[in-house]
C-alpha cells in the first residue's frame, strides 16, 4: 500500500461554496510524484498466461453553466432535471444512473467470480455538480469502488483537465492549472491514497496538441504532476517519419520537441480508430483482442493491448445496452480461461507495470509524435531550431496545403474547436491573460498562507477554468456561447476588483 506522511490531513471538498481546486499544490505534488507500483502488488493477472488484453475507459462530463436562480453556477445536469421538457433533457435521470452504476456493476461481477476492469474519467465540473445537486448517493457509490481495497484492483481513475478544456486551444499557462485543480478536487473527494494511484491521463475529446510548443508544455506539465502515461487517439499521431502507426496495439513513446529543440517524452496507450460509444458499449475491444497474439518489445514478448474510451452516458446503446454487454463479456472470459488467462481485461497502469516488470523498457516502445510534425521538422535543420524557424515552417505548410493546421487532432475531427468561435476564444484568452497579469506577481510574494488558498483566488481561478470548457465551443452560436460571455464578464469583474 502507498504510504504518506501522517501530517497530511484530509482536504475540504467545498470551501465557501466553491470546489477545492487550489491551495494545496505542494501537498498534491508530493503525493503524486512517486515511482511506487500501483497495481503490481495486487494484480491477479500473470503475463505468461495471457495472449492479449483490452482496456476500456468511460468518459463522463457535464459542464457548469450560469443558469441557476439569479444566474448562479450550476451543473448542466441540474438544469436538465429542472427543465425536463426541453430537448434531450428527459435523459437527466438515465445520465445520473450512468454516473453511478459502476459502483454496482463491479461489486456484482466480483461476487460472481468475474475479473472485471474499468477505467473512469470524470471531469471536475461533473464531480462538483453532483455534490452541488446533493447527489451524494452517486459519489458514495463511486467511493465504494475507489476506496475499498476489495475493489481497487478492478478500477483505475484517469486524470483529466478540471473543466473539460480541449488542450490545443487552452492557454499554455493554464494547462497545468487544470491538471492540478483536478488532482485537488479528486483528493478532496476520494482521499490522498486514491489520488496517488492516478497515473494515467485522459485528454478531453482525445484532443492532442500538435503545435510543438503546446505539446511540449502539456507533456512537461503531465510529468511534473506525476503522470506516467496518457491515452492518445490513433489518427492524432504519426511515426517519427510521418507515417500511420504500425504497432497500434503496443504502448508508444510520445516524443514532444519544442521550437528550441528541447525534447521530452511520455508513454502513450493508443486508443484505436473510432469514437462511437457503441465500441465500448458493446465491448468491441474484448472481441478485437481475441483476434490478436503476443508481440515483441525489445527482447520481451508481451500481450498486445486494445485501448478504447467512449462517453459513459451518451447514446441509447451506452445508456441501455452497456450493462448487459459488460456483464456478458466478463462472464464469457470466466468460461474461457477463468478470467485470468487467454484474453483478459486490464487497466492501463496495471498493463504497463506488468510488462515493465517483465523487462520492457519505455525507451524500447515504438516512437510517435503528433500528426503533421514530421513535415515541420523536415524543414528545419537540427542546428537551426528556434521559434521563428518553426513558425515559418508552419506558415509555409499552410500555404502549400490548405488543410494543414496546428489546431490539434481529436476524436471529433469533423468539428473544429476554433473556427467560428472567435467570440468565445478571444474573451477566453483575454481572461487568462488578465488572470496571470493580476495573480502571478502576488504568488511571488512571501506570505504565511499561499494566495492560492484564499477564496478570492479560487473564485477567479474557477471562472478562468470554466470559460475554457469545451461545451461552449461545440453546440454552435446561441445559448452556449452566451453562457461563455456571462462567465467572462463575471471573471473580468472579479479580476478588475482584485
Amino acid at each position: 500500500m502507498l504510504s504518506f506522511p501522517t501530517t497530511l490531513s484530509n482536504l475540504p471538498e467545498i470551501i465557501d461554496g466553491l470546489p477545492n481546486i487550489s491551495g494545496w499544490e505542494t501537498e498534491v505534488l508530493s503525493v503524486v510524484n512517486h515511482d511506487a507500483p500501483v497495481f503490481l502488488p495486487t494484480t491477479n493477472i500473470k503475463l505468461e498466461d495471457v495472449k492479449a488484453v483490452f482496456a476500456i475507459a468511460l468518459h463522463m462530463h457535464q459542464p457548469t453553466i450560469p443558469a441557476g436562480n439569479g444566474g448562479t453556477l450550476i451543473s448542466n445536469l441540474q438544469h436538465m432535471f429542472e427543465h425536463p421538457n426541453e430537448g434531450d433533457n428527459h435523459n437527466a435521470a438515465p445520465f445520473a444512473n450512468c454516473y453511478s452504476r459502476m459502483g454496482d456493476l463491479i461489486p456484482e461481477l466480483v461476487s460472481q467470480g468475474c475479473n472485471p476492469r474499468v477505467m473512469l474519467d470524470y471531469s471536475g465540473n461533473l464531480l462538483w455538480g453532483l455534490r452541488q445537486m446533493g447527489r451524494d448517493d452517486v459519489l458514495d457509490n463511486l467511493k465504494r469502488i475507489t476506496c475499498d481495497p476489495t475493489y481497487q484492483p478492478y478500477v483505475e481513475w484517469l486524470g483529466t483537465m478540471w473543466s473539460h478544456a480541449v488542450i490545443p486551444s487552452t492557454p499554455i499557462a493554464d494547462i497545468k492549472l487544470h491538471i492540478v485543480a483536478w488532482q485537488h478536487h479528486f483528493a478532496a473527494i476520494f482521499g490522498w491514497q486514491a489520488l496517488a494511484r492516478v497515473k494515467g491521463f485522459s485528454p478531453p475529446e482525445m484532443h492532442l496538441p500538435n503545435h510543438p510548443d503546446a505539446l511540449f508544455e502539456f507533456v512537461k506539465a503531465l510529468k511534473e504532476c506525476g503522470y506516467r502515461w496518457l491515452l492518445v487517439q490513433e489518427h492524432s499521431v504519426e511515426t517519427i517519419s510521418g507515417e500511420s502507426l504500425t504497432y497500434k496495439h503496443l504502448p508508444h513513446r510520445l516524443i514532444a520537441r519544442n521550437s528550441q529543440g528541447e525534447t521530452i517524452s511520455i508513454t502513450a496507450l493508443i486508443k484505436t480508430q473510432g469514437s462511437d460509444t457503441k465500441l465500448v458499449a458493446q465491448m468491441q475491444p474484448y472481441y478485437e483482442a481475441k483476434t490478436l497474439s503476443k508481440q515483441q518489445i525489445g527482447s520481451v514478448f508481451v500481450p498486445p493491448i486494445v485501448s478504447q474510451i467512449g462517453d459513459g452516458e451518451n447514446g441509447g446503446v451506452m445508456m441501455n445496452e452497456f450493462p448487459s454487454a459488460f456483464k456478458q463479456a466478463w462472464g464469457d472470459m470466466v468460461n474461457n480461461g477463468g478470467g485470468k488467462s487467454g484474453v483478459v481485461g486490464i487497466c492501463g497502469t496495471e498493463y504497463l507495470e506488468l510488462i515493465e516488470a517483465a523487462g520492457c523498457k519505455p525507451e524500447d516502445y515504438p516512437s510517435c509524435q503528433p500528426v503533421g510534425q514530421h513535415q515541420i521538422w523536415e524543414r528545419i535543420s537540427p542546428d537551426n531550431s528556434h521559434s521563428d524557424a518553426v513558425e515559418n515552417a508552419i506558415q509555409e505548410l499552410k500555404q502549400i496545403n490548405s488543410n494543414f493546421h496546428m489546431d490539434g487532432a481529436s476524436w471529433t475531427n469533423h468539428i473544429s474547436w476554433v473556427k467560428g468561435y472567435e467570440n468565445v476564444l478571444s474573451p477566453m484568452y483575454q481572461l487568462s491573460s488578465l488572470f496571470h497579469q493580476k495573480v502571478d506577481p502576488l504568488q511571488q510574494a512571501d506570505s504565511a498562507e499561499p494566495i492560492t488558498r484564499t477564496s478570492q483566488y479560487r473564485n477567479v481561478l474557477l471562472h478562468n477554468l470554466l470559460l475554457q470548457t469545451s461545451c461552449f465551443r461545440y453546440w454552435g452560436q446561441g445559448a452556449w456561447t452566451e453562457y461563455a460571455g456571462d462567465i467572462y464578464q463575471r471573471g473580468e469583474s472579479l479580476l478588475q476588483n482584485k
